[in-house]
């Protein structure tokens, strides 16, 4: 935990010295010696230095640094404000001109939508954890990670990784506001009678995984095959499903040697036939026959009910053949460009 502002939900300032000069949170000596300067940086679950701090500023409120304590939090917003172009609504899921979005208005509607496309209730709603009302109206949702992942925070519907319009994601990089906390517009109060984060939901640690809330590996992940080109039974195989206007013949052609090795407990080549799929896939999401999304759900459908309990490898192997394939387009003539 580390302070904030009275009355404020943003940290106490820098001391006047690391105010005047400038420096990185790392290199400030104000920290190691038990002060408050760098925001969630100067975070501490030391007792004798948070009894110093809050008992000479007791009407300091308290920040909690979301990655020093394993937390994920959405924080789901309602701004009245204009929603955004359709590609931004959802990042990544692409929303039909033809669909009414009439009402949507905030991140309550954008969360419920998003959990009703993948067959699960909204977050908001999740009373298995712990849910802190905002003075705004807004909502916090809290869940703790215990995989070592270090998941990233993101804002909105920005351009770069982001869940969903008017959702925050509070993780590494950034901290949150504890229940009880005090400001000049209202107090951070907890719903219901849970006080403790529930763990991260599965289905919503793949959405922020898809969504680019997890860093990208500086090195290829081990273990995992190089894109290799299709071969040209798989090129015959695509062609014989009906080309481009037969987008789920296409997909279940390519997926049937991944489903086949659900036929076997281990062993049968799947990393490799899971990445020939990805590959080709990549290519014909490239030539427009498939739709990137259709085709990336897909091969996770196929892929990890043939293969449960390996999610992590599963995507990273996926990724890296669709992007291969991506910079290979396949057309009806079977050619790659």
């Amino acid at each position: 935990m580390h302070p904030l502002a009275a009355g404020r939900k943003t940290p106490v300032a820098n001391c006047s010295d690391c105010r005047a000069h400038p420096h990185a949170p790392a290199d400030c000596p104000c920290i190691p010696a038990g002060r408050w300067c760098h925001g969630f940086h100067s975070a501490t679950l030391d007792q004798d230095r948070i009894q110093q701090w809050w008992g000479s500023n007791p009407k300091f409120g308290i920040g909690v640094s979301c990655g020093g304590a394993g937390l994920v939090v959405l924080d789901i917003d309602a701004h009245p404000v204009q929603p955004p172009t359709r590609d931004r609504i959802l990042p990544g899921i692409p929303i039909a001109d033809h669909i009414d979005l009439t009402g949507l208005a905030n991140g309550f509607h954008t969360l419920a939508v998003l959990a009703a496309l993948r067959g699960q209730p909204s977050p908001a709603d999740d009373a298995s954890t712990l849910r802190v009302r905002t003075p705004s109206g807004g909502l916090h949702v809290w869940y703790r990670v215990g995989d070592g992942r270090r998941w990233q925070s993101s804002v909105g519907s920005s351009p770069g990784r982001a869940l969903a319009w008017q959702v925050d994601v509070r993780a590494h990089g950034s901290y949150i506001i504890a229940p009880g906390t005090a400001t000049r517009q209202g107090v951070y109060t907890p719903l219901g009678t849970v006080r403790e984060p529930a763990a991260l939901p599965l289905w919503l640690a793949q959405e922020l995984e898809r969504t680019g809330h997890l860093p990208a590996p500086n090195i290829p992940a081990p273990n995992i095959p190089a894109p290799r080109p299709v071969p040209p039974r798989a090129r015959q195989a695509v062609l014989a499903a009906g080309g481009g206007g037969r987008e789920q013949h296409v997909l279940a052609s390519v997926l049937a040697p991944v489903e086949a090795c659900g036929q076997v407990p281990e062993g049968a080549g799947f990393s490799d036939t899971l990445n020939r799929a990805a590959y080709t896939l990549g290519g014909l999401v490239a030539a427009g026959r498939v739709a990137r999304e259709e085709a990336e759900q897909a091969l996770l459908r196929a892929a990890t009910e043939a293969r449960p309990g390996q999610e992590r490898r599963i995507r990273q192997i996926i990724r890296s053949g669709l992007t291969a394939g991506l910079n290979r387009p396949l057309h009806d003539n079977g050619r790659r460009q």
